[in-house]
């Protein structure tokens, strides 16, 4: 996904309602824009997906992923989304949409690996159709390939990430502090 991609009409997709809302305040006069951020925004006090795939880990005694595990999740850090804000209130051109991307794309299964080690379980595979006992209402985002790209939102804006990446950053033991 590019930033000029603009949001599926299918009723399958991931609804971007207020993406939509704003961008058709655009049309009205206001300086409306748009922030798109991956599914993992990591750093300190994270309680988003990475932390709940570590709940879940612990309960079940598995680390798992879906299929090869080989899809892809976006991923960029707190404090450089932060800064992406910032530059966006500053540069940012009234309707258009900018990505908060760092990494395009972090094989889940390497995301399922580092909370395996950590939390000394195995590392397993789950079939599709498993995937919603195992993970639950997590089930469509944990088999889900979303490679994203920011490149543009870079070239407008001159925004460089520059916070540790995904895999180093929830290798940290603070992640795994119960």
């Amino acid at each position: 996904m590019t930033e000029e991609t603009a949001p599926s009409s299918d009723s399958a997709a991931i609804p971007r309602v207020s993406e939509q809302t704003a961008l058709s305040m655009a049309s009205h006069g206001l300086r409306a824009l748009v922030v798109r951020l991956p599914p993992s925004v990591h750093g300190d006090g994270d309680h988003g997906f990475v932390p709940i795939l570590i709940g879940n880990a612990r309960e079940k005694g598995v680390s798992a992923y879906v299929g090869d595990g080989l899809n892809r999740w976006p991923a960029v850090h707190r404090l450089d989304s932060s800064h992406l804000f910032r530059l966006v209130l500053e540069k940012g051109s009234a309707g258009a949409r900018y990505h908060g991307v760092a990494e395009e794309g972090v094989a889940f299964r390497d995301i399922a690996g580092v909370i395996g080690r950590r939390l000394n379980v195995p590392v397993v595979s789950k079939a599709p159709e498993e995937g919603a006992e195992h993970f639950g209402w997590l089930a469509h985002f944990a088999a889900l390939d979303n490679p994203a790209s920011s490149q543009r939102t870079r070239e407008l804006l001159g925004w460089q990430p520059k916070q540790l990446r995904l895999i180093p950053d929830i290798d940290r033991p603070s992640y795994f502090e119960a």
